[in-house]
Parts: C-alpha cells; sequence; structure tokens
C-alpha cells in the first residue's frame, strides 16, 4: 500500500489554503483592475503624478477587496467594526508601500505600468498574509 507523502489531515488544508488564495486573487484582481483604469486616467488625461496617482486607484481598489473578500474568500463571521478598522489601516500601508514602490520605480527609469506590475505582486503577498493571520482570523 503506498502511503501518501503527506500526512492526510495535511492535504484538505493546503487545498482550502489554495481555494481560499485563489478567491483571494480573484477579489484583487477585480480591485486591482479599477486601481489600474483610475491610475491610467489619472496619470494619462489629467498628468498626475504616477506615485499619487497609484495611491488614490489603490485606495479605491481596496474598498472593492475589502466588500469582496469579506463576504466570499474568508466569509468573514465577525462584525464589520472589528474587520474594517483592521482592513482600512493594512490597505492605508499597502495604498502607501505601493505609492512608494511605483515612484521609486518609476524615478529609476521603469514605465510606471511596469513599476506599478511589480509592486502589485509584493503587496498581493503581503495582504493575503495579512488578511488571513489578523483581520479576518
Amino acid at each position: 500500500m503506498l502511503k501518501p507523502s503527506q500526512p492526510s489531515y495535511k492535504i484538505p488544508l493546503i487545498r482550502n489554503l489554495g481555494i481560499q488564495f485563489t478567491k483571494f486573487v480573484a477579489a484583487g484582481g477585480a480591485g486591482t483592475a479599477l486601481h489600474y483604469v483610475i491610475l491610467i486616467m489619472l496619470v494619462s488625461q489629467f498628468g498626475v503624478p504616477a506615485g499619487s496617482a497609484a495611491f488614490v486607484g489603490a485606495t479605491a481598489g481596496a474598498c472593492t477587496v475589502y466588500l469582496i473578500n469579506s463576504r466570499y474568500t474568508f466569509d468573514n463571521q465577525h462584525s464589520h467594526a472589528r474587520t474594517l478598522p483592521r482592513f482600512a489601516l493594512m490597505a492605508m500601508v499597502g495604498a502607501v508601500l505601493n505609492g512608494m514602490l511605483v515612484a521609486m520605480l518609476s524615478a529609476a527609469g521603469l514605465h510606471f505600468l511596469l513599476a506599478q506590475i511589480i509592486a502589485t505582486v509584493a503587496i498581493l503577498v503581503i495582504n493575503f498574509t495579512v488578511s488571513k493571520l489578523w483581520i479576518f482570523r
């Protein structure tokens, strides 16, 4: 008889984590789409500096992500009075980090969209970890 490479109790945990991360990425995709639309519009139509435009876009996207993740990804059983301030803190820190990364990378010569893509991936990993372990736990 073949033995599984992992204890059987760990497989559902890994599978559930993968499903939850996929949902988190989908919610993030919706928020990121809004973020990018605002970023591109502010930079190309209104001449707003890339870092500032990225901050505004990330903030709008964060509102979308909270609503989706609260209900869909993490099936939040806690009150919004508990989770929303935590999410807001994470979103503000993430938005500032995002704006700083985009500004830094843009100043280093990267196109603002490439800079935004790099920042998005970095912030994604941080936000999932914080959401899972602190906000919606």
